[in-house]
């Protein structure tokens, strides 16, 4: 059994996340002659997907971690799940945002507790800071894609969508880092192979496709930022 899959049968997140509705989408299955949903993930508490992976992360770190706090780099989603998170657990957060992040998603994230640290013009730029942060203050630093555990609190969203379309035949997926198509794919594909799994990028912001062409994670020069919840310079190796 894959490793992933495993954890995800595991994760910790209905502590926080719920089971989002898989909702019809009437026009677009009447303009395509077909059976067409959505999975309303902005129904969570925070509005995103990203509260399953952070809290299944940080629910799961050692004591010692826990203790000392955690970091993390976000554009916005991410942050605002491992606020939640540590604000959920009683734990302190630092949150490092690209500078180019909506006020919005700044003050969503603050209104959870944690410290924001603006810094650089994209998500890459952010995570560098963080690091360096993370070493220099003891933090542990919450991954927004590229680990195990964040993969597989994402992944349960696979497991929902099984359980409310038996049916399914392919699932379309945004793509930033990768962790949201990786936990989705491990679930669907350990059981049924035959779904396809379809990842969805903004042409400007294409650090997985372009990585898949070449076979390892390359780093774009720049990236798009209208859709700044997918502004990844590069994807990450699990993913």
């Amino acid at each position: 059994m894959n490793n992933i899959f495993r954890q995800i049968l595991m994760a910790k997140v209905y502590d926080v996340a719920r089971h989002s509705p898989l909702d019809r989408a009437k026009h677009l299955s009447q303009k395509y002659s077909n059976h067409i949903y959505i999975k309303r993930e902005d129904t969570q508490d925070v509005f995103s997907f990203k509260l399953r992976g952070a809290y299944n992360k940080i629910a799961q770190l050692s004591t010692d971690e826990k203790r000392n706090g955690m970091i993390c780099a976000s554009a916005g989603n991410h942050g605002q799940g491992v606020a939640y998170s540590a604000n959920k657990l009683g734990l302190k957060a630092v949150v490092v945002m690209p500078q180019t992040t909506p006020p919005i998603k700044i003050q969503a994230t603050s209104r959870f507790g944690a410290e924001i640290i603006l810094h650089g013009d994209s998500y890459s730029e952010a995570e560098a800071w963080a690091k360096n942060l993370e070493k220099k203050n003891g933090l542990t630093f919450v991954h927004p894609f590229d680990d195990p555990l964040v993969i597989a609190g994402q992944g349960t969203i696979g497991k929902e969508l099984i359980e409310d379309c038996p049916n399914l035949d392919a699932v379309f997926v945004p793509v930033g880092g990768g962790g949201l198509i990786a936990g989705i794919a491990t679930y669907l594909k350990e059981l049924r192979p035959e779904i396809k799994v379809i990842g969805v990028q903004p042409i400007e912001s294409n650090a997985m496709a372009r990585s898949i062409e070449e076979g390892k994670p390359i780093v774009l020069d720049d990236v798009g930022i209208f859709a700044d919840g997918v502004a990844v310079k590069k994807v990450g190796e699990l993913t």
